[in-house]
């Protein structure tokens, strides 16, 4: 697969296949068949996906409530050592969400919070540095100058290699990137054909030299399969290329960028694979007119 590069001079840079994979849905709905995640493991690896990407708050919440807050990160930790991979992956995981009763979701970004939640994750994960930890949305009761500090902190603890933000707009971004420097690598927001608006958080990572994960590249969990209906221009340029609408969703999301990495949800390996033979699809500037005119 293509490579992308996250990182930079002073944290490290690693390549990265330049689509990754998003591990919420592991465990999203409740447990899925063993067997089934460690081969989406294997095809993700066999296809070229090194990037993978949890979060402390990921797991089955409507099943376990509070209590699935970092089921997910324990769930990944045990298929990639049963399969002996760790050394093959780039594990990026995030805090700063908790958990709810009846499966909901709350924003905590007291430096108390943040601070046990990356000593969670490393010890969930088993790691002695987080590869890429990061900050999951802004709180909405706290002033973000202040939680930039306090990621700022983490950042020079040495617990993290690198400092990512996810759900940001571009105000913030910046923000973060004046006091973070080179330490922030990445921004994790939003983006699909249904959901256009991080756009300019796009451009952004592209002046600051940090990459961009698109979270539900495919319109998530329920859209994806019904992207071909919803947006009939992908349709039309995967019939005309014997391909998947879902390759052409996500090798136009690479083509707006050089720094675009993204990171669909799979939990079956024909998912993944067929998610990845997106790097290899290369849109022809008509194509990608035909889309944006879309």
């Amino acid at each position: 697969m293509l490579t992308r590069t996250i990182g930079n001079d002073t944290v490290g840079s690693d390549d990265v296949g330049s689509v990754g994979l998003g591990l919420m849905t592991f465990d999203q709905s409740g447990p899925q068949p063993r067997e089934q995640l460690l081969d989406t493991v294997r095809a993700a690896l066999d296809a070229g996906v090194t990037l993978f990407d949890t979060a402390d708050a990921y797991g089955p919440g409507e099943q376990l409530g509070a209590a699935c807050q970092g089921e997910n990160e324990k769930l990944i930790a045990s298929l990639l050592d049963e399969l002996g991979v760790r050394d093959r992956v780039q594990l990026a995981t995030k805090g700063g969400c908790v958990r709810t009763d009846g499966g909901g979701w709350a924003r905590d970004s007291s430096p108390e919070h943040l601070n046990a939640a990356v000593d969670g994750s490393l010890r969930r994960l088993g790691v002695d540095q987080l590869w890429l930890w990061q900050h999951h949305r802004p709180d909405e009761t706290r002033d973000y100058a202040e939680t930039v500090d306090v990621l700022s902190a983490i950042a020079d603890s040495g617990k993290v290699r690198a400092i990512g933000l996810s759900n940001v707009d571009p105000e913030q971004i910046r923000a973060a990137h004046a006091v973070l420097g080179e330490r922030l690598v990445s921004v994790q927001n939003q983006f699909s054909p249904a959901f256009l608006s991080s756009r300019p958080e796009i451009d952004v990572c592209a002046e600051l030299g940090l990459a961009f994960l698109p979270w539900s590249p495919l319109g998530g969990l329920g859209d994806a399969k019904q992207l071909a209906e919803r947006h009939p221009a992908f349709a039309e340029i995967a019939r005309e290329r014997g391909v998947s609408p879902q390759q052409v969703a996500l090798a136009w999301e690479l083509a707006q960028a050089p720094v675009v990495i993204p990171i669909p949800g799979a939990k079956r390996p024909a998912s993944i694979a067929d998610s990845a033979a997106a790097a290899d699809l290369e849109l022809t500037p008509d194509e990608l007119a035909r889309l944006d005119a879309a």
